[in-house]
């Protein structure tokens, strides 16, 4: 195996044995010899590729983000009508929250972020700005009220989302994090929906 890609499989079997363990206990309880432990790679290998736990949690924020991004990609580019791209987007974010640990991880360490002083309000713009653009389509569309402010309810509609999955993590441990995302689109869709 060339030495490049084995050091591509050794950074990702980092960032995974990180996530797991970020996941699990948190940044603050988080150490780097659980890390070290669980990723099955030398210290060296860990330092090789990053410089601190902070820099490891980074990588996780980022590879989460890459994660999601790939996987709204297919949804963004369908010919669905954008009201139910946003939707879509919506269902496919609730159930990586369930399958996908650097995702659980990357969430984790997203809220715990001023722990280790760290920006990730590009995030949630990004977040934000991809549904308030489907929000602008969906009124040309017809299929929102004419008189919506998509950046208002853009907004809105991640704060919701934000609070939703958050709350089903403290009372379930997101076992209901499907129905939750379920019933906050019952309250969304009739604010949202033209007027006959």
């Amino acid at each position: 195996m060339p030495q490049q890609q084995r050091a591509k499989e050794t950074r990702l079997a980092v960032i995974e044995g990180a996530a797991a363990v970020f996941a699990a206990t948190g940044y603050g309880n988080a150490s780097l010899s659980d890390i070290i432990k669980n990723a099955a790679v030398t210290k060296g290998a860990l330092y090789f590729h990053f410089s601190s736990k902070r820099d490891l949690a980074l990588a996780v924020i980022e590879e989460q983000h890459s994660i999601v991004l790939a996987a709204g990609s297919a949804i963004l580019g369908s010919e669905t009508p954008a009201l139910d791209k946003i939707i879509s987007l919506c269902r496919m974010f609730g159930r990586q929250l369930l399958d996908e640990p650097i995702v659980q991880a990357g969430i984790r360490l997203t809220f715990e972020a001023s722990a280790f002083q760290a920006d990730v309000s590009g995030r949630y713009e990004d977040w934000i700005g991809t549904v308030q653009q489907l929000l602008e389509e969906a009124k040309a569309e017809g299929t929102v009220r004419p008189d919506l402010d998509p950046a208002a309810f853009s907004r809105y509609l991640v704060a919701s989302f934000t609070g939703v999955q958050m709350v089903s993590d403290v009372l379930t441990g997101r076992e209901d994090v499907l129905m939750r995302i379920e019933h906050m689109w019952e309250f969304m869709l009739p604010a949202l929906a033209p007027v006959s």
